[in-house]
C-alpha cells in the first residue's frame, strides 16, 4: 500500500471521528452552512448551492430550518431588491462557537500526551496539507 493511500484512509477515518463527535445542536449540512455564512458571508442562497455543490433545494430547505430557529436571517440586498443574502445571527455565531470550543476540547485532549514539538510539527505539516489541498 503507497503512502498516499495510507494517508487516504486515515483521512476518511479522521472524517467519520470527526463527524460521530459533532454535537451542535443543528445537523451537519446546517453547521457547513453556518460556517460558511460566518467566515465568508453574506451570500444568497443559490451562490450557497453553487458553492457546495448541492441542489439547490437541499439549501433552501435548510436555510429555512436555520432561518425558523433563529440562527440565519435573510437581509434585503440595497442593490437587487428581489435578492436575500443570508447572514447568522449572533444566536448562530453563539452556537458556531460552542462547537469550535468543543472541537478545541476534543483535539487538545487527543493531543495532550504529544510533546510540544510534536503538536508543532503536525500543525506545520496539516496546514501545508490543507493549503495544498486548496490550491489544487
Amino acid at each position: 500500500m503507497s503512502d498516499t493511500d495510507l494517508v487516504a484512509r486515515q483521512l476518511l477515518l479522521l472524517a467519520r471521528l470527526v463527524k460521530r463527535a459533532e454535537s451542535a445542536p443543528v445537523e451537519p449540512m446546517c453547521l457547513r452552512l453556518l460556517t460558511m455564512l460566518a467566515e465568508e458571508g453574506p451570500f444568497r442562497a443559490g451562490e450557497i448551492a453553487t458553492t457546495l455543490g448541492v441542489h439547490p433545494s437541499t439549501v433552501s430547505r435548510q436555510v429555512a430550518g436555520l432561518v425558523r430557529a433563529g440562527l440565519v436571517e435573510r437581509r434585503a440586498d440595497p442593490e437587487d431588491g428581489r435578492a436575500c443574502p443570508l447572514v447568522v445571527t449572533a444566536a448562530g455565531r453563539r452556537i458556531l462557537d460552542a462547537e469550535r470550543q468543543r472541537q478545541a476540547a476534543q483535539f487538545g485532549a487527543a493531543l495532550a500526551g504529544w510533546s510540544p514539538e510534536a503538536r508543532a510539527r503536525f500543525a506545520d505539516l496539516l496546514g501545508s496539507f490543507v493549503n495544498d489541498l486548496q490550491r489544487g
